[in-house]
């Protein structure tokens, strides 16, 4: 068992920790594509690590994953628990006190990340594990599935940051852009290693 209280017991599983939405609202494609990723990672015999949740991209990327014989890890602060929004299955819940506590957890956790289409929470978290990676504090791959471009206007944002030198050139270099979750694996596998020494770049 970890100190943190993440069950590591599984030599060689790398976690991978996925950021994704509880829309259900959403084009369906999305959620098929969460599902694709569960049982990618799965079969390649991650863990998936996410944010407990059961319903939208978040549940059918546990379903997919549990359904595929997947090891599948939520944290989720106790309130969410509290109304009930944990999925019912999971190989693994992580409670912590709040939100904050949920993020610092997560990356503690994640031997990579994958970044799915979604919201301000999936921004959140996104947004706080590049500024981690952008200091040297997380090292680990960084792939951002640009399904149907969704991920568009944040290159253009991030592109235009370091062009007005709010950020330096090698950031832009933080995360891995693939078109399909069908590439996630791979894009996992040939990320460029970060360098330690982020935090003397961390200024453009």
């Amino acid at each position: 068992m970890d100190p943190n209280g993440i069950d590591r017991t599984e030599e060689g599983s790398r976690r991978v920790l996925v950021f994704c939405a509880s829309s259900r609202s959403c084009d369906p494609a999305y959620h098929a594509a969460a599902a694709d990723l569960g049982r990618a990672l799965a079969d390649a015999g991650d863990t998936v690590v996410y944010g407990g949740g059961g319903i939208g991209s978040m549940g059918a990327l546990a379903d997919s994953a549990l359904e595929a014989g997947g090891r599948v890890v939520g944290i989720q602060p106790r309130f969410m628990r509290d109304l009930e929004w944990t999925h019912p299955r999971l190989s693994e819940l992580v409670l912590v006190e709040d939100m904050q506590d949920r993020k610092r957890e997560m990356l503690r956790a994640a031997d990579a990340i994958v970044t799915l289409p979604g919201g301000s929470g999936t921004f959140e978290e996104l947004f706080e594990a590049i500024t981690s990676k952008r200091l040297g504090l997380f090292r680990k791959p960084i792939v951002i599935v640009n399904q149907l471009g969704f991920f568009e206007p944040f290159v253009q944002m991030m592109e235009h940051s370091v062009g007005q030198r709010f950020m330096h050139d090698a950031h832009l270099d933080i995360w891995q852009l693939v078109d399909s979750v069908a590439d996630v694996v791979a894009a996992l596998h040939d990320a460029p290693e970060w360098s330690e020494r982020a935090i003397e770049f961390a200024s453009p």
